[in-house]
């Protein structure tokens, strides 16, 4: 018999949880009714926490937070904010509470240099009204299919379960977070166990069905995104191309995806650009599904909701993304260089995933830290077949008050075994911020366009 636990949940209510996964549950009413009075709009609790160290949300920041500068940047409307105190590994015992075992782990793996800077919690995440609407619309009706693998009656919507009632759920509104159509150039590197790394440039561009004027939407129900990837540098990597197809049920229609090789000037399938296969010129320091802290099908785990916690997240991250940070005195040996990282004390939901029998993954555990705010993962703790605590990742949020839009400024993933890291995402140093204005058209996410794309 599974052994069942009570958490407190949202707006203090009880609820009833599995301690392995569960299937989902139909929304009643009154559940509905809380989004946008006690829950916000996409169901975190409204109220701040009992000390007072996590405050009400109240909308988010405004658009008019700070402005615009050139090429897409934003000023950082906390700049010049002081820490209230900084967490060492002289220390971290005192917080421990609020800590995940990955961050535990780096204070132990790097007692004299990391170190996690906390400042006041601010709940910055907003969306636009149009989110707002579609969420109250179409609560209840999204439902998990194939053992909670996939999810149906929701085409092209976003946070398929903003009242989550299992593990499944939650990985799933990460998965349907809301996104915009974007077209970015960024850094990634892997530092070695002395700090020296050699930047590879990546460019992509995302597009999504429902935002794109020449695609019937209708017509590809089961479609998530169109993403398309290009090396661009260094020079014996540059002009290989990767095309994804994403689907939201991926046992009904798997992903597709294409790479173009510049050296054999050839477009294959690639099939291996899913769970544990290697990421873009990673040099094995991650998997696909590591991209975006998870990405893609969620059938090769069971996972259980372990319940809502307050945890010191990296947010609110606009060091990181301020132009002219340069890529130099981010990296470091180790980890990244704590004089640009926040942290602040949110509510994240926890979520186990166990690999289930007769599936294999490198990982076979890993339990990701959901912030209740934008249902973005913020951190991951994967571990080995040996039950290792293997690697840590960490999402350094940042929010566009402009678009009202959250993103990741930077991920890391850190090798506590190896002594590596990889970390992408940065763009200080380029020509222009992620662009967000992009307008892309089906014919550039074709496996035709790719040879075109990868033309150096």
């Amino acid at each position: 018999m599974r052994m069942q636990q009570t958490l407190m949940g949202v707006g203090g209510l009880a609820l009833s949880l599995m301690a392995s996964s569960v299937m989902a549950q139909t929304l009643t009413q009154a559940e509905i009714d809380q989004l946008g009075t006690s829950l916000t709009p996409i169901g975190a609790e409204k109220a701040g926490n009992a000390a007072g160290t996590i405050p009400e949300w109240t909308g988010g920041l405004p658009r008019d937070a700070g402005k615009e500068l050139e090429d897409h940047f934003y000023e950082n409307p906390f700049a010049g904010e002081q820490p209230e105190f900084v967490i060492t590994a002289q220390n971290y015992q005192q917080y421990k509470d609020n800590l995940t075992p990955g961050q535990v782990a780096m204070f132990e793996r790097y007692p004299e240099t990391f170190r996690m800077p906390v400042y006041q919690s601010k709940r910055t995440v907003g969306y636009p009204q149009s989110v707002y609407d579609q969420v109250k619309a179409t609560a209840g009706q999204a439902k998990l299919v194939n053992g909670g693998d996939g999810i149906s009656n929701f085409s092209h919507g976003t946070f398929a379960f903003p009242i989550p009632k299992s593990g499944a759920e939650v990985v799933w509104n990460h998965n349907t977070r809301y996104r915009v159509n974007a077209h970015r150039w960024y850094m990634q590197a892997m530092p070695q166990t002395n700090g020296s790394f050699t930047l590879i440039k990546l460019e992509e561009e995302v597009g999504y069905p429902q935002l794109m004027a020449d695609v019937d939407e209708s017509t590809m129900p089961n479609t998530l995104l169109f993403f398309k990837q290009r090396v661009n540098a260094p020079a014996r990597l540059a002009g290989n191309v990767l095309l994804v197809h994403d689907s939201l049920d991926q046992l009904k229609e798997p992903r597709m995806a294409w790479v173009y090789n510049a050296g054999q000037r050839r477009v294959r399938r690639a099939p291996q650009v899913a769970y544990d296969g290697p990421g873009t010129a990673s040099d094995g320091m991650r998997t696909s599904d590591n991209f975006a802290m998870y990405n893609g099908a969620p059938d090769r785990y069971d996972w259980t909701l372990v319940g809502k916690k307050e945890i010191y997240i990296p947010y609110n991250s606009g060091k990181l993304t301020e132009r002219g940070t340069q890529y130099a005195d981010v990296l470091q040996a180790g980890h990244v260089n704590p004089e640009y990282t926040r942290f602040e004390l949110h509510r994240v939901w926890e979520v186990q995933g166990n690999v289930k029998a007769g599936q294999r993954h490198i990982y076979a555990q890993r339990n990701f830290f959901v912030d209740e705010d934008s249902w973005m993962i913020t951190l991951a703790d994967h571990y080995d077949g040996r039950g290792t605590l293997w690697r840590v990742g960490e999402g350094h949020l940042s929010f566009n008050y402009d678009y009202q839009i959250p993103g990741y400024s930077l991920e890391t993933l850190y090798d506590l075994l190896a002594g590596r890291y990889i970390a992408l995402g940065m763009y200080t140093e380029e020509v222009s911020a992620p662009d967000l204005t992009y307008v892309p058209t089906y014919n550039q996410f074709t496996p035709a366009a790719l040879r075109a794309s990868g033309i150096r």
